[in-house]
């Protein structure tokens, strides 16, 4: 009898044992960190395609040595009905996270948005190099989708056009975005900063919205100071006003194609030859931006200063200003103490 008590005992002794290194071990691979432990480890960003499987996705986290444990992490990804329910997106992995964190990050398909800033950008292929590259649906969608006579009609716009539909400032987008979706969310953002005040400041002006953007982006290219900018885009309307020719050196650069022209003379004006971004040779605004204008420049733009001022020329006193004038013989004044300057710098 006292045997059976003792096997009994020995039984219950064990079995709780067990119990508890089971428990200890559920409790380890559930709650124990185990994403990114290195002394120094970074937040990892994982990125999964549509359609992607589980295995795909363990690939991509051995190929990074995302984790410490494979085996622990598949094992709650099992537990929590993950493999069968992979979700495309991209997804940032904290330090020091747990598999029951990241497999619940996964499977619900709490993707963490990227943030996209537009600057700078001249081109179309530009664009959708740069900003088409960060999203799943990549650069050639992009590209594809604002070369299309019928998309950008669509919006409003035309293909030479449609990069004014794309107000330069940070968005917050998901990766898995379409393509439409983002052209979509970018009109929306344009019909939200054409509000009625800057329409009616724009036909003030005797523009269109996209005029308005067309012209900025001449502006913005002409002259870095702020200060300038409602001087030099009050130049160039009264220019239209008179149906003058623009004349507007970096719309011959873009004409060209090259942007690192730091002097535009005749020769490089007759190579431009009848392009309708040469408005040395084309009166009138050019049939699309040759950058995508701040919003600061739009808004400049739009509260234009009104003068009489016909004609600048780069001030070699204060580098970055402009001399303007309303006689075109003080220009020309001007224009050749310019050139002088900068053939004393060998700038050619």
């Amino acid at each position: 009898m006292k045997n059976k008590t003792d096997r009994f005992k020995y039984i219950v002794v064990c079995v709780g044992i067990a119990f508890v290194m089971l428990s200890y071990y559920v409790y380890q691979i559930f709650f124990t960190p185990n994403f990114g432990n290195k002394e120094g480890d970074k937040a990892f960003t994982l990125y999964i395609n549509k359609g992607a499987t589980f295995q795909q996705v363990l690939d991509t986290l051995d190929k990074y040595k995302a984790y410490d444990d494979k085996t622990s992490f598949a094992f709650i990804a099992k537990m929590l009905s993950y493999q069968e329910n992979v979700k495309a997106g991209r997804y940032i992995i904290q330090p020091g996270s747990t598999n029951l964190q990241v497999v619940k990050k996964l499977r619900s398909g709490a993707q963490d948005p990227i943030k996209i800033t537009f600057n700078s950008i001249r081109l179309k292929s530009e664009f959708a190099e740069r900003i088409g590259s960060k999203f799943a649906f990549g650069k050639d969608t992009l590209a594809a989708l604002i070369n299309s006579d019928a998309v950008c009609k669509k919006y409003g716009f035309d293909t030479s056009t449609i990069l004014t539909m794309f107000i330069p400032n940070t968005y917050e987008f998901y990766w898995t975005l379409s393509g439409d979706a983002f052209l979509e969310r970018m009109q929306q953002e344009y019909t939200t900063f054409w509000t009625q005040q800057r329409k009616d400041l724009a036909a003030k002006a005797g523009l269109t919205p996209i005029q308005v953007s067309i012209l900025a982006s001449i502006v913005e290219a002409e002259t870095n100071m702020s200060t300038e900018k409602p001087t030099v885009a009050g130049v160039y309307i009264n220019r239209l006003n008179l149906g003058m020719p623009l004349q507007a050196d970096p719309t011959v650069k873009f004409a060209i194609g090259d942007f690192a022209i730091k002097r535009i003379n005749h020769d490089l004006i007759e190579q431009a030859g009848n392009s309708p971004y040469n408005t040395y040779k084309v009166s009138g605004l050019p049939p699309g931006p040759i950058n995508m204008p701040s919003i600061t420049t739009l808004d400049k733009v739009l509260n234009y200063e009104s003068h009489d001022y016909l004609f600048f020329v780069a001030d070699p006193a204060r580098p970055g200003y402009h001399i303007f004038n309303v006689d075109y013989r003080s220009h020309v004044n001007k224009a050749n103490q310019y050139r002088k300057s900068l053939n004393k710098r060998n700038i050619h």
